[in-house]
């Protein structure tokens, strides 16, 4: 048997208590709660933090943006990828307000995330000091929580308890302000075995899921619609386990989207504004609607009045403000949805429903007809008449890369533990539709605010977070948001595949003034000499141009092949369409299934 030493009495007070810098605390506060990687921009009133961050690169990584808000989104794509709460870290002022996009973007998603900001001392705060502003007043609407360290007494206990609010229910970002003064005073820090827990759960009335289980009972039509709590609730198999007893289709919100496999017999696809046309008219069509998780946004529910007019609802959420906060349900279940689901499907009995059933098919047969009408009626298109130089004059109509055709070559080379991320705009809608996820969190979109710019920095955040490769779809509008965290690619060689569905315009504002405002194109056409192939290369990254699709082919085994970040610029028709199409503020009735 080993015998240990025995460590004396004065050492072991000094393992447990240590005077050390704010600073300090800070970093081994992180370290304690799991944190190994976080992002950030150095500046004057966080110096401090950064030089412990030198100090204890051996234990923490620190990866260094080009931008605040590409750490914020990099924070953002880490934290969607593993669960894990992201961390940014900016300075005061301008490095605050720059991480403020980026905090929306999670709070509108529910994504966990600590930003932590250093501000100037205590005693010059509120004196228009040099770079100062009240990040805590500003970020008040966006974060579930924030907080402003003014003892340093309360540092360490106060960034705890920001990882467990981030982490909680519903997560969220929570924003931790720290004065410089705060950071470089000493005190005794005692440091903790293990990370914070997150707060206990919040568990559904059994009375409340019994008349759940009555209404799923006499349901004929039921359908189950679900958002992105079933992906941070882990409750796939859940799900599935009741779609199964109950014999109902499945459809999603694009947060869903990766909670379940796409090839799922059951799976319908997204609904709403821009969803599957089967997925939209079953959940039209059912006499109950099981809402999991999910918020019923005006892109998922169009005209409100009309929207749940055939139906009844059975909402199920974690967050009770979501409850009848946009549709008044029949039934509002508050609690983990895991648990919810694991104790209401025993209540039920297995039951087949073949007229449902054929129902389905009949759908999932018409939404293949309009799909292909669709395509034909793109494809006799052709633009040999445009005059922006984009390269495709004089390629013929079948050989030119459309949306779809783009995202099945790529999808076609990747691995399904691949992590998928998009920026915002029509390349969103046509990945959302058309990609075939397998596994939960390998989708990485912004759903609530609809930050363009997202995508390449939570792409780089998700690479850094296990090493798989990240597969960015992104437009050329989107991409020019924030491809400066190109830089940050490169120097961090990330394993990142970017592909560009250039078009030359703002596609999704431009099909909108194509269809609502008489093809009056305003500021939509962007008319712009970029050239992202040689902005690549100067940034030191590969890249490829492609207009038709065995050269994306060529092009994609390479940059499958390569170690490092690789560019794809894939010329597409600005005449593309996201179809379906609901109007805003449409129903069902209004649906665009082709452009005439």
């Amino acid at each position: 048997m080993r015998i240990e030493p025995e460590i004396p009495n004065h050492q072991r007070k000094e393992e447990k208590e240590m005077k050390i810098s704010g600073a300090k605390i800070i970093v081994e506060t992180l370290i304690e709660q799991g944190c190994d990687t976080v992002f950030g921009y150095p500046g004057g009133q966080a110096i401090n933090i950064f030089d412990e961050l030198y100090l204890n690169s051996g234990r923490i990584n620190h990866i260094l943006t080009a931008h605040e808000q590409g750490a914020s989104h990099a924070a953002d794509g880490y934290a969607r990828a593993t669960g894990k709460v992201g961390v940014c870290i900016a300075t005061s002022g301008p490095g605050a307000t720059n991480l403020v996009t980026g905090i929306a973007t999670a709070y509108l998603d529910s994504v966990p995330l600590v930003a932590i900001t250093g501000n100037v001392p205590t005693a010059l705060i509120g004196r228009d000091s040099f770079q100062e502003v009240d990040i805590v007043g500003i970020t008040m609407p966006i974060t579930k929580h924030n907080f402003i360290v003014k003892d340093i007494r309360e540092l360490a206990d106060t960034l705890r308890t920001a990882f467990k609010i981030a982490k909680s229910g519903r997560p969220g970002p929570v924003l931790v302000d720290i004065p410089k003064d705060v950071q470089t005073s000493v005190w005794d820090f005692e440091p903790k075995k293990d990370p914070v827990r997150p707060f206990p759960l919040s568990f559904a009335s059994e009375n409340k899921l019994r008349q759940a289980a009555e209404m799923i009972k006499n349901a004929k039509r039921p359908y189950i619609y679900f958002g992105g709590g079933i992906i941070s609730g882990k409750a796939s198999a859940e799900l599935l386990d009741l779609a199964e007893k109950i014999d109902a289709p499945i459809g999603c919100s694009l947060m869903g989207l990766s909670a379940i496999p796409n090839d799922h017999p059951r799976f319908l696809g997204m609904n709403g504004m821009h969803g599957h046309y089967a997925s939209s008219v079953a959940q039209d069509e059912a006499d109950l609607v099981i809402a999991l998780g999910a918020r019923f946004s005006d892109r998922a529910t169009g005209d409100k009045k009309r929207f749940n007019k055939n139906f009844g609802i059975i909402h199920i959420d974690i967050d009770s403000a979501e409850l009848d906060k946009n549709i008044t349900s029949n039934l509002a279940i508050q609690g983990d949805i895991k648990d919810s689901l694991f104790r209401l499907i025993p209540m039920l009995s297995t039951v087949e429903r073949p007229e449902w059933d054929a129902r389905i098919e009949e759908l999932r047969a018409e939404e293949k007809r309009r799909l292909e009408s669709s395509a034909a009626a793109a494809f006799e298109k052709n633009c040999d008449n445009c005059t922006r130089p984009c390269g495709m004059t004089g390629i013929s109509a079948e050989n030119r890369l459309s949306p779809y055709k783009i995202i099945d070559i790529i999808s076609e080379k990747a691995d399904e533990h691949d992590i998928i991320v998009t920026d915002v705009g029509q390349h969103q809608m046509w990945t959302a539709q058309r990609y075939p996820f397998k596994k939960p969190r390998t989708f990485l979109t912004s759903g609530g605010l609809g930050t363009m710019g997202y995508g390449l920095g939570a792409a780089i955040g998700a690479a850094a977070s296990n090493g798989k490769r990240s597969i960015l779809f992104t437009g050329d509008g989107s991409f020019g948001m924030n491809l400066n965290e190109l830089a940050t690619a490169v120097s961090q060689n990330s394993p990142v595949v970017i592909v560009v569905m250039n078009n030359g315009v703002l596609g999704m504002v431009r099909q909108w003034q194509t269809l609502f405002f008489e093809k009056r194109y305003s500021n939509t056409t962007l008319d712009r000499k970029t050239d992202f192939v040689k902005l690549a290369e100067a940034f030191g990254a590969k890249a490829a141009r492609v207009f038709t699709a065995q050269e994306l082919e060529n092009a994609a085994a390479e940059a499958f092949a390569h170690n490092g970040p690789f560019l794809i610029d894939c010329a597409v028709d600005c005449n593309e369409f996201v179809l379906p199409m609901l109007p805003p503020g449409g129903s069902i009735e209004d649906i665009i299934t082709e452009i005439k």
